[in-house]
This record gives structure tokens, sequence and C-alpha cells, in this order.
């Protein structure tokens, strides 16, 4: 990934917080067929330095065996127009671009086929999504027979976070006073995650350094 030195993020814990605040990676593979790119849901193991999900087994993915994967998470997005910018009135100098925060591990991608490990990763998925909610659901609420039945019908994956990169452009290269202007702009934008993306500039959730 292309990472200029003002957008590049050397906080492993800011990147850790996009993955886990926006989970749904695309997951790519190179295979004999050519590149492949599928939508996981993946839970961050930081720890044990991995991530985790689980595929359907009619997914092919889950005849692969050990691979090299690329999983690039995307966090809030917006289109910058050139007005949003104050110094459009001095100079004109200014042209569209584009805000957004993404993350990209690159690894070895294996599979795990245990009920066990599967139930477990699946709870710990679930718990992180649900934990916000009013009333929390829990794989304990569905009938155990139910839950069984689903799980034998996929299959376990673990990525081992061999690098990880992150890259937030959130105006960074423009002047405080362009930056704010961008800011308020974008926090009235009807455009759907400009909001956001206005959000994450003005506090540390995803602070870059």
């Amino acid at each position: 990934m292309y990472i200029p030195s003002a957008f590049s993020v050397a906080d492993s814990d800011a990147m850790h917080a996009l993955m886990r605040a926006f989970p749904l990676a695309t997951l790519v593979r190179y295979t004999p067929q050519g590149l492949v790119a599928d939508a996981v849901p993946l839970w961050l193991d930081a720890e044990a330095g991995v991530l985790q999900g689980h595929v359907a087994r009619s997914n092919p993915l889950s005849q692969e065996g050990i691979s090299e994967a690329l999983a690039i998470f995307h966090g809030p997005q917006a289109y910058v127009s050139p007005s949003f910018l104050a110094s459009k009135q001095v100079d004109g100098k200014v042209v569209p671009t584009w805000n957004y925060m993404e993350v990209q591990v690159k690894g070895r991608l294996r599979l795990i086929d245990d009920e066990s490990w599967l139930l477990r990763q699946m709870a710990s998925l679930t718990h992180a999504q649900e934990a916000a909610l009013a009333q929390p659901w829990t794989l304990e609420d569905a009938p155990a027979g139910f839950i069984r039945k689903l799980s034998a019908a996929v299959i376990g994956i673990e990525l081992e976070i061999g690098q990880l990169e992150g890259k937030f452009k959130l105006s960074q290269n423009q002047s405080a006073e362009n930056r704010a202007s961008i800011r308020a702009a974008l926090a009235q934008s009807p455009l759907p995650q400009a909001p956001a993306v206005a959000r994450v500039m003005s506090d540390d959730e995803f602070e870059a350094e």
C-alpha cells in the first residue's frame, strides 16, 4: 500500500481500534484461478497476533489450506469537495480529494476444522458486536442443537498477522484553517459517511502519529 508519511499510522493500538470497529474485512488471496476476494468478519486477538473468522464450507476458500492472504479493513470515508477548503477563497488552488482510513494485514492463512474453536470464535465475534446493544444476544440464546447444526456448515480461518500497515488520510497535509473548514463541511454533508469522517478528524479514537 502506498502511504505518504503524512498519512502513515505508527500506533498499532489505533490500527487495532479500527479493525475492531469495522471488522468486515476484504480477504484477498492468490489462487490457481487468479486473485479472489471475500468479505469476511474477522475478530482480532491482539495478544495472539491473529485474526479469526469462519466461512461456509461451500466457499472454495475452505479447500485452499495454508496460503498467503491480505485482509483489508476500511474505516469511514468521504469525498472532500474543493469548496470545503477555506483557502479556495484566497487563491483557488484546490482540487477534489478523498478522506479515508484503511488498515491492511498480510500473513499466513490457515483453516481450522474444530467445533470447540469455532464456537469460541463465534462467541467472541458476537460478543464484540452485541456489547453496545441494550439487550445483547449470545449463542446460548439459541437452541444448542441449532447452533451445532449451523457450525457444522462452516469452517474456521485464522490469519497470522505478519505485516500490519495503516493509512489514515484525514487532511493532515492541509493547514489548520483548511482542516477545520473541511471538518465543519463534512459534519454537515448529506453524504452517508461524511459525518463519521468529521468525528474522527475531531477526536483521537483512531489517532495517527
